[in-house]
């Protein structure tokens, strides 16, 4: 949590932050269990335009939910208003059974909030600045084992101002889960970061979702949600468009799948696509769309359409009837960045 929103806990308070976690009246311990963030018709409007309007979602503890949008769809007013950082103009938002509004000093101990590029103060060194988060709390996790995990030794007494962009932000997810938070928002916890900060970043969101807390991601890195994700929400233009697991989402009506050939260049893919024949009318995408194939580039073919057992074996029958030998055969299906664009639109916002 950065410090702006850590917990306002003094020493003599310390000792008795656990006590901030009672239920609510009328909440029970099996309802905060199932839900830990709960958002239902949420509207929110700038200057009399909605740009959150109706919008429902739910996060669960013991997983990450990934809630991803273009620029200006709506999704960074959605967690603020989760986080209590902007009060709704209709609908409800409950964070573990609470207001996150009303009830914003009971919520500070449990909650962890990680804002990109920000909410850290600039003036103080890294491991600093997580000490003092850390002593807010009455039984946070230890300091030096969690800034080893994030590699912060290396910069403990740098200034934050003086950090790079993918070290910030290590800092930041350092602050945000110091506390034992129930539950985390992260907004692009791994932007900016070289390859092994992403891999210590990620395994630590797997290790946070393994022990119970629910976990809420924002990212425009999409292989970041297809690999942390339980649940994916796609947001756009103030409403949910898309909602569930990321295979729910790629598999089925999603999509086609591709068979991808590396090989001789020149192959007459007419040829192929007339052996594999029209799309069956119950596949899901019915004949009228096809099969498409291409070469991208000497040698590398993409063959798209219902793919399955069946067609894979005419694929590599074909290639045996004609004396080819591929260097390769794979078959794929749509990424969660295909979805997301198909739903969303390839124009730059």
């Amino acid at each position: 949590m950065p410090l702006s929103d850590a917990p306002a806990i003094d020493p003599a308070q310390a000792a008795t932050a656990g006590a901030t976690t009672a239920s609510p009246a009328g909440a029970t311990a099996s309802s905060h269990r199932e839900v830990a963030v709960e958002v239902r018709g949420l509207v929110k409007r700038y200057d009399g335009r909605a740009v959150v309007d109706g919008l429902d979602l739910v996060a669960r503890p013991g997983a990450v939910t990934a809630v991803l949008g273009p620029n200006g769809a709506g999704k960074t007013t959605t967690i603020e208003c989760c986080e209590g950082l902007r009060s709704p103009d209709g609908g409800t938002v409950r964070v573990l059974g609470l207001d996150p509004v009303a009830d914003a000093r009971a919520l500070r101990p449990r909650v962890g909030v990680m804002l990109q590029d920000g909410g850290l103060p600039t003036g103080v060194r890294a491991l600093e600045l997580l000490r003092h988060v850390a002593a807010m709390y009455a039984a946070p996790r230890p300091v030096d084992e969690l800034a080893e995990r994030l590699g912060l030794h290396g910069f403990a007494r740098t200034t934050v101002r003086r950090l790079s962009g993918g070290q910030r932000q290590r800092v930041a997810l350092a602050a945000a889960v110091v506390g034992r938070p129930d539950v985390v928002f992260l907004d692009e916890p791994s932007a900016g970061m070289d390859p092994q900060s992403r891999r210590a970043v990620w395994d630590l969101v797997r290790e946070l979702r393994a022990d119970g807390v629910a976990i809420v991601l924002t990212t425009h890195l999409m292989d970041e949600a297809a690999d942390l994700a339980d649940h994916v929400h796609i947001v756009d233009h103030g409403h949910l468009i898309a909602s569930g697991s990321v295979r729910e989402l790629t598999d089925g009506d999603a999509g086609p799948g591709t068979v991808r050939i590396e090989a001789a260049p020149g192959l007459d893919l007419t040829d192929l696509l007339t052996t594999l024949g029209p799309t069956p009318p119950q596949s899901p995408h019915p004949s009228g769309e096809g099969w498409v194939g291409t070469e991208s580039e000497a040698g590398v073919y993409t063959v798209t359409g219902p793919v399955d057992a069946a067609a894979l074996a005419a694929v590599t029958a074909w290639l045996a009837d004609r004396g080819v030998l591929a260097r390769s055969v794979t078959t794929g299906r749509r990424t969660l960045e295909d979805v997301f664009l198909d739903l969303t639109g390839r124009n730059l916002r």
